[in-house]
C-alpha cells in the first residue's frame, strides 16, 4: 500500500549497541542460492548483497535543472526507481531471504527533489513530510545505509527527522558524540539469513563516514560531533563483530579508494580510506565503496595481516550502478566460512522505473517540478558555462557578481566596509543555462548544484596570487606551438572542474606553458600590478574556506562574517529583488589562458 507522505513511519528497532538484528524477510522467492550439499557432504550457501552510493536525492531518471529526463554522454539512467527494478529482478533470481540491500552515504542533498523537502516544505516541520528518499529507500526494502558527508548539509536536525523516518538503520562507527565520544548513530547493523542447514548466516554491515565532515560541514557539527578516521574505527569495531558471531563483515563506507585528501594536512585522517581500511584491517570481507563518484565494478585489496583478499567495489552514482556482491560460504568446523566473494555491477539504463517508486512519489515530484519552474525575473541575453572550464564567461561572472554585491552589503557600515572586494566561483556544471527572456528558478538553481553557503575572509596581495597559481594546476601542460584542444587542456591530475576557481575583482593571465606552480603572470588590482601587502575582502563558499580542495591561505585567513542561506538561495533572492538580469553590467574578460604572453582562444 503507498506511504502517505504526511505520515510519521517509525524506523524498524534497532537493539543493543546500535546493532538491527534482522530475520529472513519476504518470501523464499527462487531457489538459486540455497544451501546444499555438494559431492563430498559439505554444506555449503550462497547470498547476495546489493549495494548503492551516492544517490544525492535521485528518485527519477529526470533532470530538475534542464526539466528533462536525466540523460548524458554515455546514456546512463539515474534514479531509485530505477534501480529498485533491478533490485526485483535479483531478488526474483536469487531468493528474498538470500538478498540484503545497503547503501554507502549521501542520499538526501544533491538535486531540488532533496532540496524541497530539506528547505521549501521541509520534513522537520510540524505534521511535515516523509523524505521522498525515505519513502523510496523503505519501500524498497534496504537493510542498512552508511553516512555520508552530505547528509549534514541541511544541520543534525534534518538529519536526526531523515534517521526517524528511515525503517531501516543509519550508521556511522566514526561519527561521535563530540562530549561523550560515543557513536551518535547505529555503527553497525547484524543481520541474520536462514539457510536449511548448519546454523543461520550472521552478517554484519559496518557503516564508516568520511572524517572531511569536520571541514566541510563545521558550521553544522563543530562542538557536537566529531569524526576519526575510519581504519582507527574499523580496527575497533571489526573484532567486535566477529566476537558477536558475524559470520560474514561488510563495511560500508562513504570513502573513496585512492587514499589521498581533498584537504591535505588539515585532518590527521584520510579522507579517501576505503583501500587503507581493507588493507589494515583484518576481518573485513567485502566493502563497498562511496564518496569518489566513480566506478570500480571489482577491485581486490590484500590484507596486510592475514594475507587475504579482500573485495571492494563502487556503484557509479546517482543510482547509476548497483553493485552486486556474491559470496559463496561452507560450512567448517562449525561454522560459516567464506569460501569466495565477487562483484559486479549492474548497469540501470537496461530497465524501465519500477511502477511502484513512481506511483509512490509521483505527487512530490510534481510538486518539485512546479516549483522550480516559477519564473524570478528576465534576462538580456543567453549565457552558458559551456567554455566557463578555459574562458572567462558571464554566467560565472554573475554568480562573482552577486557574491561580492551581497558581502558588500554585509559589511557596509563595519571596519572593513572600505577594503574592495573579490569574489571566487567554479564551473559546477558544463551544462548549466540562463536563456535569453523569463528565468525560472531552477535555471540559476542548476547554475551552483551544490549546497554551500557565503563567507568572508580577509586576504592579502600575495595570498591571492598564491591561491590563483594553486588553481591555475588545473591545466594541462601545453607546449608552445602544439595545437590546443580545449576537451584536453582541463582536469590535470584529476582535478575536478569544482576545484578550479576564477576569481573576480583581479585581472591575470594563466600561461600553460608553464609548469603548475609557475604560470600565473600580470595580476593586477584596477589596472596596476597587485601589491603583496595589499588587503581585500574575499567572498568565498564555505567549501573552500573550510579547507575543500586544499587552496592555500583561505582556511587559516580571519573570519569577516558568513552566512547560513544557500549560495543558490542568495542569487534566486538577488534576482527577484532586481527583476532583471543584464549581462552587460557585470561581464568582462579579467582572466585568460596564454602562451608566452599570446592568447589561446
Amino acid at each position: 500500500m503507498p506511504l502517505n507522505r504526511r505520515k510519521f513511519l517509525e524506523k524498524s528497532a534497532v537493539t543493543g549497541a546500535g546493532v538491527a538484528l534482522a530475520g529472513a524477510v519476504g518470501a523464499p522467492g527462487a531457489q538459486a542460492a540455497e544451501a546444499r550439499e555438494d559431492k563430498r557432504g559439505a554444506k555449503r550457501y550462497a547470498f547476495t548483497v546489493l549495494g548503492t552510493t551516492d544517490l544525492h536525492g535521485n528518485v527519477f531518471n529526470w533532470d530538475y535543472f534542464t526539466d528533462k529526463e536525466f540523460d548524458d554522454k554515455d546514456h546512463n539512467d539515474i534514479g531509485l526507481a530505477k534501480v529498485s527494478t533491478l533490485v526485483n529482478r535479483v531478488r526474483e533470481e536469487k531468493g528474498r531471504r538470500n538478498t540484503l540491500l545497503i547503501d554507502a552515504g549521501d542520499t538526501i542533498q544533491g538535486t531540488q527533489l532533496s532540496y524541497y523537502y530539506a528547505k521549501v516544505d521541509p520534513i522537520t516541520a510540524e505534521g511535515g513530510p516523509v523524505h521522498p528518499m525515505a519513502q523510496a529507500m523503505n519501500a524498497m526494502g534496504y537493510d542498512a545505509a552508511a553516512l555520508g558527508n552530505h547528509e549534514f548539509n541541511y544541520g543534525i536536525p534534518v538529519l536526526r527527522k531523515f534517521e526517524q523516518q528511515c525503517r531501516f538503520p543509519l550508521l556511522g562507527a566514526n561519527a561521535l558524540d563530540a562530549k561523550t565520544l560515543r557513536p551518535a548513530f547505529a555503527p553497525y547493523s547484524m543481520h541474520r539469513l536462514r539457510t536449511p542447514c548448519g546454523r543461520d548466516v550472521k552478517v554484519a554491515v559496518l557503516g564508516l563516514t568520511n572524517p572531511g565532515i569536520a571541514i566541510w560541514d563545521k558550521a553544522n557539527v563543530q562542538g557536537k560531533m566529531t569524526f576519526p578516521g575510519l581504519e582507527e574505527q574499523a580496527a575497533k569495531w571489526v573484532p567486535k563483530l566477529r566476537s558477536m558471531g558475524a559470520d560474514v563483515v561488510i563495511v560500508s563506507a562513504h570513502s573513496g579508494s585512492s587514499g589521498t585528501s581533498s584537504y591535505g594536512d588539515q585532518l590527521p585522517y584520510i579522507e579517501n580510506a576505503a583501500g587503507l581500511v581493507a588493507e589494515q584491517v583484518p576481518g573485513i570481507d567485502a566493502i563497498l565503496v562511496g564518496h569518489a563518484h566513480t566506478e570500480i565494478p571489482e577491485y581486490f585489496v590484500t590484507n596486510k595481516e592475514t594475507g587475504k583478499r579482500v573485495v571492494l567495489s563502487e556503484p557509479l552514482k546517482w543510482g547509476q550502478r548497483l553493485t552486486l556482491f556474491d559470496f559463496e560460504l561452507v560450512w567448517d568446523k562449525g561454522r560459516w566460512a567464506v569460501e569466495k566473494a565477487g562483484a559486479q555491477v549492474l548497469n540501470s539504463n537496461t530497465v524501465q522505473e519500477d511502477p511502484k517508486i513512481v506511483g509512490l512519489l509521483s505527487d512530490e515530484h510534481e510538486k518539485v517540478v512546479a516549483y522550480v519552474n516559477q519564473v524570478i525575473g528576465t534576462n538580456a541575453a543567453e549565457m552558458t558555462s559551456a567554455e566557463a572550464p578555459y574562458k572567462d564567461v558571464p554566467i560565472i561572472d554573475l554568480i562573482n557578481h552577486i557574491q561580492a554585491d551581497t558581502v558588500k552589503q554585509a559589511l557596509a557600515g563595519t571596519e572593513h566596509a572600505a577594503l574592495p572586494v573579490l569574489s571566487q566561483a567554479a564551473c559546477f556544471s558544463r551544462s548549466a543555462r540562463i536563456p535569453a527572456g523569463e528565468v525560472t528558478i531552477r535555471d540559476v538553481a542548476g547554475l551552483y548544484v551544490f549546497e554551500n553557503t557565503l563567507e568572508a575572509r580577509l586576504m592579502t596581495g600575495a595570498q591571492m596570487k598564491a591561491y590563483l597559481e594553486f588553481s591555475a594546476g588545473y591545466f594541462v601542460q601545453t607546449a608552445p606551438e602544439a595545437q590546443v584542444d580545449p576537451a584536453k587542456l582541463t582536469n590535470a591530475n584529476g582535478t575536478p572542474d569544482y576545484n578550479y576557481d576564477v576569481v573576480s575583482g583581479l585581472s591575470y593571465e594563466i600561461d600553460i606553458t608553464k609548469p603548475a606552480g609557475s604560470r600565473v603572470t600580470n595580476v593586477r588590482f584596477e589596472g596596476q600590478p597587485l601589491a603583496d601587502d595589499a588587503k581585500f575582502v574575499f567572498a568565498v563558499n564555505n567549501y573552500r574556506a573550510n579547507g575543500g580542495g586544499n587552496f592555500p591561505h583561505v582556511a587559516a585567513a580571519p573570519l569577516l562574517w558568513l552566512n547560513s542561506d544557500e549560495i543558490r538561495n542568495t542569487m534566486i533572492a538577488w534576482v527577484k529583488a532586481k527583476g532583471s538580469i543584464d549581462p552587460a553590467g557585470f561581464a568582462a574578460v579579467d582572466w585568460k589562458l596564454t602562451r608566452n604572453g599570446t592568447p589561446v582562444f
